[in-house]
């Protein structure tokens, strides 16, 4: 049985010392849970106060984004090195803010994500289509074509080591949730086509996170239906009390 991941991106949020204090509370209640994997991802300046606080329990850092290249001239990106160092395990790739806000691509998806398990990071590769893409029907269609594209070229062995987050963009921080119904069905169609990718047996291993506006009132629903492996948690992630009860109720 696959663990339940729960990621909380923080995005632009927190300063050093917020997000020092943020992670403190955490640690408090959450630092010796082994029941299912934690993983908080804070802006790139906050990644050493955070990792102070958490580097010795059993919560995860991640970070938002990482670049492909390993240094260079490449003003305002992070490297894959750079991030290990700080003690990030995962990496969030493709969220649906840098699609649309910095205008990355599948292929940039694709090698940002080679890039990061050669550092043995984890990638967390977001896909998900907009609301004037669910009601034109093109759901499946987006999600292919980003799935597809940001897994090209990977061996069996290393899709074993991607984590994928099927975020609908129109539920992202506009308190509007997919059912759970609504949310397994893209999830069921996401391990289908990891199965044509590569096999049923791989795709049944990899561990597929729904994102969008996840709270502790819906984690339970959403993570009873037979392919949601947990949730990347934006807004609630922010708020100590309910992000550790998302991840109580996940226990439960």
């Amino acid at each position: 049985m696959k663990k339940i991941l729960i990621a909380g991106n923080w995005k632009m949020n927190k300063t050093f010392v917020e997000a020092g204090e943020l992670a403190e509370k955490m640690k408090g209640r959450l630092g010796d849970i082994t029941q299912i994997d934690i993983v908080i991802c804070p802006a790139f300046p906050a990644l050493s106060a955070v990792y102070e606080k958490i580097g010795d329990t059993h919560i995860r850092l991640g970070a938002q984004d990482v670049f492909w290249e390993e240094e260079g001239a490449y003003t305002g990106e992070v490297s894959a090195l750079m991030l290990r160092e700080s003690g990030c395990k995962y990496v969030i790739i493709g969220h649906s803010e840098r699609r649309i806000h910095s205008g990355e691509t599948d292929e940039m998806v694709n090698k940002k994500v080679k890039k990061a398990i050669e550092w043995n990071l984890t990638p967390i590769m977001c896909v998900g289509e907009k609301l004037e893409e669910r009601e034109r029907n093109k759901t499946e269609n987006v999600v292919r074509r980003q799935l597809e594209g940001g897994l090209e070229g990977l061996s069996s062995e290393n899709l074993l080591k991607i984590v994928i987050a099927y975020e609908p963009v129109w539920a992202i921080g506009t308190g509007k949730t997919a059912t759970p119904h609504q949310a397994n069905e893209v999830h069921k169609f996401i391990r289908q086509l990891l199965t044509n990718i590569s096999s049923e047996k791989i795709s049944q291993q990899m561990r597929i996170l729904y994102g969008g506006s996840v709270k502790p009132d819906n984690i339970s629903a959403l993570i009873e239906e037979e392919d949601i492996d947990g949730a990347l948690v934006g807004g609630a992630s922010l708020v100590d009390e309910s992000f550790i009860g998302i991840v109580e109720r996940c226990i439960k």
